[in-house]
């Protein structure tokens, strides 16, 4: 069980992981020793899964999203798993979705152009065998983060 405190130290960590414990402490009203033991307890207990960094996509060249939308006929373990291997072992896929509905999966492709997404495209193809693959170019990112709400969590 996680308190409001808990809640506001995940949130801070969210927005910036290299926060010193100290700052950290001074803004949940805690001392350092206190504030440090939450944390390795909310890490222990699986709150924090990991602690990353988050580059700049412009200048690590990669600007271009690209989703793309799969359709198969194949859905035994075995398709799914070797479709599995072959996102795993490609970087430039950097989220995949099994959905409900008329598409199977969603891919969430970063590239440096538009026209990288052939490369991918046929790597894919190469490796497994699908009914449809259309792909939508993002045209603007109105929202992105890597936070989530810390209300909900229990």
């Amino acid at each position: 069980m996680i308190d409001e405190r808990d809640r506001k130290i995940l949130q801070l960590l969210q927005q910036d992981a290299s926060l010193a414990v100290v700052e950290l402490a001074g803004r949940v009203h805690l001392s350092v020793s206190a504030c440090s033991r939450r944390i390795q307890r909310l890490e222990s207990e699986g709150y924090i899964a990991r602690r990353t960094v988050v580059l700049d996509r412009e200048r690590m060249g990669v600007p271009t999203t690209v989703f793309v939308l799969v359709k198969t006929s194949h859905h035994s373990v075995e398709w799914m798993e070797s479709f599995r291997s072959v996102i795993a072992d490609i970087p430039e896929i950097v989220e995949v979705h099994r959905l409900t509905g008329n598409i199977d999966y969603i891919l969430k492709v970063i590239l440096p152009s538009v026209e990288h997404y052939d490369v991918i495209y046929k790597a894919i193809v190469r490796k497994v065998e699908l009914f449809d693959m259309s792909a939508s170019i993002s045209m603007e990112i109105l929202k992105a983060g890597t936070e989530i709400p810390v209300a909900y969590a229990k």
